[in-house]
């Protein structure tokens, strides 16, 4: 039996290497006993977000707790708004980034909690030139972050540039 969990605001990790995206780790894998990921991030207005992708072992959860984010989700994009919550399962293709003009403060859970903290510090070095695209690319299976390529996704960013 484990025991709770708490992570206390000032504690937690914060990552900011990544000049359109604060990400803040609140609870990883091993301390959640595997039940849950759970991470915060502020993505500023313009940030690129996070490109298409799917994953095969979890599902993720966006809980918006301000602004407006665009999702891809499968063949369409949406927006949410301030209290939605989304649920996106396994295998379903998904992006996502702040609508235009907005900053998006979103909390995420992924369940059952893949351990994901290091890919976020992955992408902190990368943001960094500590690493790069292909050592992301060479992480999907570990991280369960399978990336795909979505015209419709591709499309939209394309007109906002």
């Amino acid at each position: 039996m484990r025991g709770g969990v708490l992570v206390r605001a000032g504690e937690a990790e914060k990552l900011t290497r990544d000049p359109g995206s604060v990400v803040t780790l609140l609870a990883d894998a091993p301390q959640t006993g595997n039940v849950l990921t759970s991470n915060r991030s502020l993505l500023k207005a313009g940030s690129p977000g996070a490109p298409p992708h799917f994953h095969e072992r979890s599902d993720e959860i966006f809980f918006l707790l301000d602004g407006e984010l665009e999702v891809l989700l499968g063949e369409e994009i949406i927006t949410l708004y301030r209290g939605d919550l989304l649920i996106v399962p396994p295998y379903l293709p998904h992006a996502f980034a702040p609508a235009p003009d907005t900053d998006a403060d979103v909390l995420f859970l992924f369940t059952p909690g893949p351990a994901r903290f290091e890919y976020y510090r992955l992408l902190d070095r990368f943001h960094a030139g500590l690493a790069t695209a292909a050592d992301i690319k060479a992480s999907q299976e570990r991280y369960d972050n399978h990336f795909l390529s979505a015209a419709l996704w591709t499309d939209r960013h394309r007109q906002l540039a």
